[in-house]
């Protein structure tokens, strides 16, 4: 069981091992494994962790102690083992869905897991390893693939760490135990922020980039050169140029305040928007430094900085401003029209009207109660679910729609107001999602600026269709990899990839898979013939079901040598060998990361592989395609009958102006009517992405757009 502070370490009989946080794993902290993954974890075990004396589902758990002193209290670090036979979950949908399904099914994978700070003096219980709450969660396989699922810092809740202190001991951890990839989806905001987004314009990388984390694949068809180009473009914007663009909007004037206090503020140009989201990062992360350079800077015309950053906004003399829900609408990216929306508005306020005559009610209705009176009137709960969202602080006829928490059951609550003569009231004391009637004051708040430069120029950037495409581009790339390459700085050893050769015809009329990445073997620099085969022999066995009964017969290429012929005189380190034998159990269940379902993936914006992404099967031509690219909403449910739209003009007497044929549904690419871009012809990526496509001169990047 884990210790929450150095006063109760002392006080044991027995003293635990306990390893600095900020250097474990660090060469030589506390061991240099040059072993495969697999003979490195159970190395990790042996030393540097305590096996624990109960059990979660069946799954042994070893305990490491991390002590930070500063802070006089020590990290539980957890290992949990996990025997894939006897798992609930033997198939890996992380492999699936980071294109590994067709690694081979490992044997075992080690949960790495920190738990919140509240569960550290705790025993973990069934169902740890599905938890969200982690500060860290890490899945390796045996074969050293593996996947960070979970890490929290300070934003996600705890007292003690940052996100970047976890982070750094994570990727020690998979590089001293020498991991081959790690992948991580990347969905980490701060203050309504995507941090992929934000940190890919301002650092040309993900927040996770610091590691050495790269694009892997992009959901929906977006692919690592829309990617790159995507970034590129929102980098290379002209603050000037944006300054611009926004001035017949009501924009204009907070927009060029920030811009022009920050450009100010610097004591270097800021040209691009790259620029400055790179300095207001700068000043936030670290206000103190900068406030010294400041006040040591010789330019008179700018004020200094530690009077701007103390300086807070007024809070108590924010005043309340109200919203036509009519002119809301027309803001709104809705799927649907406006009347429908006005009309969902509209029973909404009758609702909470019948609710306020009642003379023995005296509190509002909660948001599940207003859902219940609209449905009478109107069954589209996506739509009265979507409106709802907006119904805080507008009007409505001659009605004002509020919601407020209620101080005796702490619920959510909805209520209305009326006003007379067109009067709308202003409140003196502001809810938390007033709008206000105050300018923006630029450098009031550092974090609040960032925010809405982020917002308005990524997301309300005036007429700008390129703007709009780059950025969802962006976003729809979540999935990154660190690879970590195989060396062995002994000169005496000898690391090999071993791959098998895939020569067995009821195998390759099975599946048309690519082949599973080779295992690591490592040898001493004189082994012979014989103990390359032996050694191949057993780390295949050791790290894959399918391989438990597998015998080595022969090594591509020395198949006429002696088994007792030296390998130093044949082969090099970091060398891929193949392998021939017998024994794979190719009937076995446990044969692929991704399952024995072959199911297709062909949807009209390119993708042909599961992205993780929400998809739905066509019942005719049994083909998966994104939920998003058929215009349903995420919120909405997948009809229980869903024909794709290829099939459905196949279907269709008449009907021959399609753009394609196709023979099969191998061949199918779909062409639906709504797609999460707009695009209106069918391709094998969504048209409006040319947009991304750049044309490189000697003096500018030129963009070219196609319609």
């Amino acid at each position: 069981m884990s210790i929450p502070n150095l006063e109760n370490c002392k006080k044991r009989k027995i003293w635990p091992k306990l390893y600095d946080f900020n250097t474990f794993c660090e060469p030589d902290c506390p061991i240099s494994p040059t072993g495969p993954f697999r003979d490195n974890i159970r190395l990790f075990l042996q030393q540097c962790a305590e096996p624990e004396d109960y059990k979660v589902e069946g799954m042994s758990i070893w305990c490491t102690f991390l002590v930070i002193e500063s802070k006089n209290f020590v990290v539980p670090l957890y290992t949990i083992e996990e025997d894939v036979k006897k798992s609930v979950r033997p198939f890996c949908d992380l492999c699936r869905c980071n294109g590994w399904s067709h690694n081979f099914v490992s044997k075992r994978k080690y949960h790495v897991i920190i738990p919140v700070e509240s569960e550290w003096s705790q025993k973990l219980e069934d169902g740890v390893c599905d938890l969200q709450t982690h500060l860290l969660h890490g899945l390796i396989h045996c074969n050293g693939f593996g996947h960070l699922l979970c890490i929290k810092g300070r934003e996600g809740g705890s007292k003690y760490l940052c996100g970047r202190e976890i982070m750094d001991l994570w990727d020690r951890i998979c590089a001293n135990l020498r991991t081959r990839k790690i992948t991580v989806e990347d969905v980490s905001k701060k203050r309504s922020m995507d941090l992929r987004l934000l940190y890919g314009i301002a650092y040309g990388h993900p927040w996770f980039g610091r590691w050495g984390y790269k694009f892997s694949h992009g959901s929906f068809g977006v692919t690592e050169l829309i990617y790159i180009r995507a970034i590129e473009i929102l980098r290379a914007m002209e603050l000037e140029k944006i300054i611009q663009d926004f001035s017949d909007t009501n924009l204009s004037k907070s927009m060029k305040q920030i811009i022009h206090y920050y450009k100010d503020l610097s004591p270097i140009q800021l040209i691009t928007f790259k620029d400055l989201l790179r300095f207001m990062l700068t000043i936030r992360s670290c206000p103190c430094v900068w406030k010294k350079q400041s006040n040591t800077s010789t330019t008179t015309s700018k004020p200094p900085i530690n009077i701007v950053l103390r300086r807070k906004p007024l809070v108590k003399e924010k005043c309340m401003k109200y919203r036509n829900f009519g002119s809301l609408v027309g803001t709104m990216d809705s799927r649907w029209p406006t009347r429908r929306l006005q009309y969902a508005a509209d029973v909404i306020v009758d609702a909470l009207k019948a609710k306020k005559e009642d003379k023995h009610s005296q509190e509002g209705m909660t948001r599940q109660d207003v859902r219940d009176a609209a449905r009478m009137h109107i069954g589209d709960t996506g739509l009265l679910d979507y409106v709802l969202k907006s119904m805080n602080n507008v009007v409505v006829g001659k009605y004002v729609v509020q919601r407020a928490v209620n101080p005796k059951t702490r619920i959510l609550e909805y209520s209305i107001e009326e006003f007379g003569d067109g009067v709308i009231p202003v409140k003196s004391e502001p809810e938390s999602e007033t709008v206000l009637a105050q300018p923006h004051v630029p450098g009031a708040d550092v974090n609040a600026d960032v925010v809405y430069v982020y917002e308005n120029v990524l997301f309300n950037y005036p007429e700008s269709e390129l703007v709009e495409v780059a950025t969802q581009a962006i976003l729809d790339c979540k999935h990154f990899v660190k690879e970590w390459p195989f060396r062995v700085e002994n000169d005496q050893l000898l690391s090999i990839r071993c791959q098998v050769m895939p020569n067995w015809n009821d195998l390759q009329a099975k599946s048309h898979r690519k082949a599973p990445p080779g295992e690591i073997i490592v040898l001493p620099l004189h082994a012979s013939v014989l103990e390359l085969k032996q050694e191949a022999e057993s780390a295949l066995r050791d790290t894959y079901c399918m391989m438990e009964r597998f015998v080595v017969i022969e090594i591509e290429h020395m198949e006429n040598l002696d088994d007792k012929h030296l390998l130093c005189k044949l082969v090099e380190s970091g060398a891929e060998i193949f392998v021939k034998g017998y024994g794979m159990d190719i009937n076995s269940q446990l044969r692929y990361e991704g399952g024995s379902d072959n199911w297709k993936v062909r949807c009209e914006c390119g993708a042909c592989d599961d992205d993780g992404e929400r998809m739905v099967e066509c019942d005719i031509c049994e083909v998966w395609q994104h939920t998003r690219c058929n215009g349903i909403h995420d919120a909405d449910i997948v009809p229980q009958l869903f024909i794709c739209s290829g099939c459905c003009d196949s279907l269709l007497p008449g009907k021959t102006e399609t753009h394609q044929k196709f023979e099969s549904s191998d061949d199918l690419l779909m062409i639906p009517a709504a797609i999460g871009y707009g695009a209106e012809v069918a391709e094998p990526f969504f048209p409006r992405y040319k947009s991304l496509f750049l044309w490189f001169s000697e003096s500018a990047i030129v963009w070219w757009y196609t319609e």
